[in-house]
């Protein structure tokens, strides 16, 4: 039988509290991914949000481009088709993408490292669906943070501050028709995510694949009314791999699927700029000693990540 990644019903931690973070944390700590049921986050509002992100990516290409910024590490605006590149990759991922950060007052001190969100005339609603849905997401995965403190003994609120000013990402992603079969590049290489967790939201077709302990590719198409939540590197590293960051990746589709465009939207949640990722001390054991002697703050450890694949 085929591995199954498990989906929870995220009502129970305010109906079944105990039983919900420890099964919570158990997923994560052998997959590094869950589904989550019952989110919150309402179908009008996933759907809006998809129908102005389509009619972006149908935009031409001189009017997209419009709204890419050169050297700005695709933080903001549009990033054009073939520029990332999953780490260690030979080839560059099948895909365009949007950015849509946290808006802060521009006297803000992270104000130098995250800059103001772009928006296209072309397309009415698009910051007030897409900025919707980022806030929806920031939301749940506050929640999903408290879950996780809880399990590894922290206070439920322990993430609270040092998320409230996170450099979170909504990214809106469009996989183009693949038009020919002997493509070597595949939608999304093999790769772990930067970030602390990652909410992926209403993907439009199969092929998410993820990694298990055992080496095998483990197929995971969530059901309609289900957000994938995943373990991103930074949380790796302040826990000391008790919640490990999967390798995951997007595969092409067979035959005609492979026609069809795949549009899938995560959101990317990241700590505030100056947080300070070191092991938490908790997490260090006998059988799991420090991995990481030296902290890093949040920004400099997306800095070198953002140049090793690619987007700076």
């Amino acid at each position: 039988m085929t591995p199954r990644i498990p989906t929870l019903d995220i009502t129970r931690f305010d109906s079944d509290r105990d039983a919900f973070v420890a099964e919570l944390g158990a997923a994560y700590r052998e997959w590094g991914f869950a589904g989550i049921r019952n989110h919150g986050v309402s179908q009008s509002r996933i759907e809006a949000a998809y129908q102005v992100f389509k009619q972006f990516f149908a935009l031409p290409e001189e009017v997209k481009r419009k709204y890419h910024v050169p050297g700005g590490g695709g933080a903001r605006g549009y990033t054009p088709f073939g520029v990332e590149t999953a780490k260690d990759s030979k080839y560059f991922d099948l895909k365009e993408f949007w950015h849509i950060g946290r808006e802060i007052p521009r006297d803000s001190r992270y104000a130098n490292v995250m800059p103001p969100n772009l928006w296209p005339e072309e397309v009415p609603g698009f910051h007030e669906h897409g900025y919707g849905l980022y806030q929806d997401l920031d939301k749940l995965g506050s929640r999903i943070l408290s879950a996780l403190a809880l399990h590894i003994g922290l206070p439920e609120n322990w993430f609270a501050d040092k998320t409230n000013s996170g450099n979170s990402i909504l990214r809106p992603i469009h996989y183009p028709p693949i038009t020919t079969d002997d493509i070597p590049n595949v939608r999304a290489g093999a790769h772990e995510d930067i970030n602390l967790i990652t909410l992926l939201v209403g993907a439009s077709a199969a092929g998410l694949e993820v990694l298990s302990r055992k080496g095998e590719w483990v197929p995971f198409t969530a059901e309609a009314d289900t957000i994938v939540v995943n373990i991103g590197d930074m949380l790796q590293r302040l826990t000391n791999h008790v919640y490990p960051s999967t390798t995951h990746r997007v595969t092409n589709p067979p035959g005609e699927e492979a026609r069809k465009p795949r549009y899938s939207v995560p959101f990317f949640l990241h700590p505030n700029p100056d947080f300070l990722i070191d092991v938490l001390p908790s997490t260090i054991t006998a059988d799991n000693p420090k991995r990481y002697p030296e902290p890093i703050t949040a920004q400099g450890y997306l800095e070198e990540r953002l140049r090793e694949i690619k987007l700076k």
